[in-house]
């Protein structure tokens, strides 16, 4: 991650309720995730916890993008 942005996202964090709680629960997800991959197999239900799990860290992580996009949008054009 770049310097300016992870600054960027610390920033959001601490001003934008929103994005703050979405990191939160995107860091959640990849604590998880790495306990699951830390495993030498999967059940069944593991694999489809894995997949749900990336699906919606992606998901956390394009909104996270929506609002510091929205963000910078207000304080350019502002």
């Amino acid at each position: 991650m770049h310097a300016e942005s992870f600054g960027a996202k610390a920033e959001m964090a601490q001003t934008d309720e929103e994005f703050n709680t979405l990191a939160v629960k995107h860091h959640q997800l990849e604590d998880r995730l790495h306990e699951l991959t830390a495993k030498h197999y999967l059940s069944e239900p593991e694999q489809v916890e894995e997949v749900t799990l990336k699906k919606k860290k992606l998901q956390l992580k394009d909104r996270m993008e929506d609002i510091m996009r929205r963000h910078r949008q207000e304080h350019t054009h502002g």
